[in-house]
């Protein structure tokens, strides 16, 4: 069984870290309710940033279960390779249960291992 924890070097920390990815986008995932945007790091290991306002998320206990299953769904994918990664919360996440983001994130995480920099399908045209 893998290390499934959130240590902080698994995070984006500092405003730097993340004006990092916003200066250098190389991966932009767009969905419904997320937007991820991704840069390599050099790090060796994928870091997590997350944003969520209360413009989107009205209250703490929305915004708190949402970077929950973010960061729950983060840990257990593995192939994510070496990206600074900001998932940004859009609209209408609060009517979504846990079962229906669970789903649609694991199928980010997955989009976003196959268009990383560095995969093998990334270079490919027909993929």
């Amino acid at each position: 069984m893998g290390d499934h924890s959130f240590p902080k070097t698994s995070r984006l920390l500092r405003p730097a870290d993340y004006s990092g990815v916003f200066d250098d986008v190389q991966v932009r995932i767009p969905h419904r309710h997320f937007l991820i945007l991704a840069s390599p790091n050099g790090l060796g290991r994928p870091r997590l940033g997350l944003i969520f306002s209360k413009r989107n998320l009205k209250h703490a206990v929305q915004r708190n279960r949402v970077k929950r299953l973010v960061r729950e769904t983060f840990r257990h994918h593995n192939d994510l390779g070496s990206l600074d990664i900001v998932v940004l919360g859009r609209q209408n996440l609060a009517s979504q249960d846990n079962q229906a983001l669970h789903r649609s994130l694991d199928g980010l995480w997955q989009k976003l291992a196959r268009k990383s920099p560095g995969s093998e399908t990334a270079s490919d045209p027909s993929g």
